[in-house]
């Protein structure tokens, strides 16, 4: 679980701090969509199952070549439907060719769309022993 300290300004300019509890995971994604997320090219991460566990952030392992965890990004939304309504809805800031998409769900009767936003790009990348974690996750790992 991660920490953050958020400035809140009220009507009186007056600024308080507000801690927010954040459940993240570490998302292993192919460097080819880890690069267009964080050049915010694609705004959705798409999975064929959701986590078991409210997820509010995610951090960004980009997959072979890079092999390194590259940035993160808050989760806004999750939607959940079948994978034709879940491309209408999303299909804008896919990042992803209809092709691809339809591959990767082909058979599959939900497609899951995390809606990412706040996306950070680390200036130097990171090494999954940083988090604990000693090899990439297939999928996701909760941290």
């Amino acid at each position: 679980m991660l920490l953050s300290i958020s400035a809140v300004c009220n009507q009186n300019g007056e600024v308080t701090l507000k801690t927010i509890d954040q459940k993240a995971m570490l998302l292993s994604i192919k460097a080819e969509y880890a690069r267009k997320i964080l050049a915010g090219e694609k705004q959705f991460e798409y999975r064929k199952t959701r986590c078991r566990e409210n997820i509010n952030h995610i951090i960004i392992y980009a997959t072979s070549p890079v092999k390194a965890v590259v940035g993160e990004a808050d989760i806004s939304e999750v939607l959940q439907d079948t994978p034709e309504v879940i491309w209408k809805k999303t299909k804008a800031m896919a990042g992803v060719e209809k092709e691809d998409f339809d591959l990767y769900f082909k058979g599959k009767k939900t497609a899951v769309a995390y809606a990412l936003c706040n996306v950070s790009v680390f200036e130097e990348p990171r090494e999954l022993i940083q988090y604990g974690i000693r090899t990439a996750p297939q999928s996701y790992r909760y941290l």
